[in-house]
This record gives C-alpha cells, structure tokens and sequence, in this order.
C-alpha cells in the first residue's frame, strides 16, 4: 500500500510576513514592488522569502508608471516630446504610462500637498516634468516615492533632495549660441526671456558667462510674465525702446524667439538684415521665418533616459542618487548674419580680430 503523502501548503504572504516579522500589508507592499517602505523593511521581507524559497519572479507586480506634468495649463511641445520618449521606451520594456496634470504652489508646506486623486497604489513610480518645486520632491522623498525629475524646470537645487534627476544641457547651448555670434562679429548682444523662471535662467547662465570671457558686456531685457512668447515680444519691445544698439539677441526658448520675432517687425526691424536672432530649445525653429538658430535639446532622448533611471530604481532601490545631462547641439539656420563694421566690409571677410575670443 502506498503512504499518502502530505500536501505541501503552499507559501504565501503570511507565512513570509511572520518569517519577517511585519503586518501582512507591509510584506504586500514589499513584494508588489512598492517602494513606499523603509529600505531595511525590504530588505528584511526580501530575505525571509528567500528563505522561504519563494520565487518572487512569479508574484504579480503591477508594471504602470505616472507621468506627471506640474504647474502647466496645456502641455509645452518640449514636454510632450520627453512624454513619447518616456512611453516609447517603457512601452519596450512592457511597462504601461498613466499621464496625470498636477496644479499646486511652492509655498505649501510638503506635508500640506496632495498628489492627484488619480495616482493609485499600483503606480509604482514617478517621472516628473513641467515645472516643480523643492515641496514636491520632498513629499516623494518622505513618502518614498521612487521619481525622476527633468531638473531644467526645478526652481531651487534637487541636489539637496536626493532625487534622480535629468538634465538638458542648456548652459552649455547658452555660452555655444553666444560664441557663435561672437564669430560672426556681433558684440552687442542681448538676452531676451524671463530669467525668473529656471529655463530662461540656465541659458542666460551659459550666456552670461561667454560675454564676460570675451570681454564684452551682458546685456538682458527681462519680463516678469510665465507667457514665454509674451516674454520675448514684450522684452524686445522695451529693448527697442531703450535704445541700446544690440546687433543680435538671444531669446531663452523657442516660443521667446517667436514673440521676439514679432516685436521686431512691429517695429519694423528685419531678421536677420537689420538684427541677428537666436533661440534654445529647437522645438519651432524650423517653422519660423526666417528659420531659426537654435539650441537642439533632444527632449525624446531625455524621456527616454528618465524612463531608463526609473526602472533602474525599481530594480534596485539602493542605487546611489542618479543624476545625467544630456548634450545639445547648436543648429545654425537663416536668422543670424555677420556682423562686420563698416570699415571692413571691403576686406571680404570678417578681420581676425572679430574672430578671437
């Protein structure tokens, strides 16, 4: 006769949540992959189910993360292009996106705020974009919220916090574009954009810097408006008015650039006959006229990165704090000309001593 052997009761969370010594949510939490528990618990669950000898490759983990657009009424073509970068790249790795616009402002207290209602359990991280402040890194952080940040757009350091953070390299775009112009023999040159505002601020950086290298004077016409075309039209404007003989601009994005553009020929200037321009962020360059000048920052490739430090993170949690920056690249189009005095414009060419910085 055969002996009936017992059957083998099948581990669950119980059994590792006792071997633990943590509540049965705790262990749930640990082992659905949520990272909104203090790193030694992790551990501690992660271990007792290894000896437990549960394979934890098995368990059902949701795969889904946020999106989430900070402090935007509408979404900026910069920030829906690190969207489809984002999702393309989790789409290939079998990861869904959920996209979530969240309004709130930078004096509320972290423990005061409140993400969307639509963020749920399931969501087991977060890629932020638009424009954030320390209080939401905070709430992640003390929440345990696992996140990557575009830091262009954060007013203050995301340093202090920890956070993993994206960068676009854009002060470096601000000094290559105000090289450029050097070049080509312009030596009043001024910075037009909102310089409040932490976008405009990184390019007028880069700007800043080159000018004085070269021995040449900063100039700046700021605006205090968060319209960034409204920024560049109104900062022309009262450029123009103050009468301070630039021969080129720099606008801080784009969109600056495209108010610029108007102001000038409101005034009756033509680009780039009577005044050179230039722009950063390449994201409606090629449809202005004349096209223009303008610092590429590969905003797909930036989702693409965040969306790959992200995982990262989730995959291992004891990572150190990740932090990248990405290149950009100077597009040379129709709306900057040489600049030659007009002592020289006999010579043929732009003398060696416009061209030595």
């Amino acid at each position: 006769m055969k002996s009936i052997r017992p059957k083998k009761s099948k581990l669950g969370l119980r059994e590792i949540a006792s071997a633990a010594h943590v509540s049965v949510a705790t262990a749930s939490r640990v082992l659905s992959g949520n990272n909104r528990v203090d790193p030694a618990l992790q551990r501690v669950v992660l271990d007792a189910a290894a000896k437990l000898g549960v394979d934890l490759s098995q368990r059902s983990k949701t795969n889904t993360l946020a999106f989430l657009l900070s402090n935007r009424s509408m979404i900026h073509t910069f920030h829906f292009r690190i969207l489809l970068g984002a999702e393309a790249y989790c789409a290939s790795r079998g990861w869904e996106m959920l996209f979530l616009s969240f309004n709130y402002l930078p004096q509320v207290p972290w423990k005061e705020l409140h993400l969307p209602n639509a963020y749920q359990d399931e969501v087991r991280a977060v890629i932020l974009a638009g424009t954030n402040f320390p209080n939401l890194l905070q709430l992640l952080n003390h929440k345990r919220i696992s996140h990557v940040v575009f830091g262009n757009n954060v007013v203050g350091e995301p340093h202090d916090l920890k956070s993993d953070v994206v960068f676009s390299d854009d002060i470096q775009g601000g000094q290559d574009t105000t090289q450029y112009l050097i070049s080509l023999g312009h030596r009043r040159i001024c910075f037009v954009g909102n310089t409040q505002l932490p976008w405009f601020a990184r390019c007028f950086e880069g700007y800043r810097r080159t000018m004085i290298d070269a021995g040449l004077q900063p100039l700046q016409s700021s605006i205090d408006t968060e319209d960034d075309t409204e920024s560049g039209y109104l900062g022309v404007k009262s450029l123009l008015t103050r009468d301070e003989n630039v021969s080129a601009i720099i606008a801080g994005n784009d969109q600056a650039a495209r108010g610029a553009y108007k102001g000038l020929r409101d005034s009756g200037l033509k680009i780039p006959d009577d005044i050179s321009v230039a722009g950063c962020d390449d994201t409606i360059g090629e449809w202005l006229y004349p096209r223009l000048t303008s610092v590429r920052e590969f905003p797909e490739q930036i989702g693409r990165q965040m969306a790959e430090m992200i995982l990262n993170r989730i995959a291992d949690p004891s990572l150190p704090q990740q932090i990248v920056t990405m290149p950009t690249e100077l597009i040379k189009r129709d709306s900057c000309r040489l600049q030659v005095p007009f002592q020289d414009v006999a010579s043929h060419g732009v003398p060696a001593h416009l061209t030595k910085v």
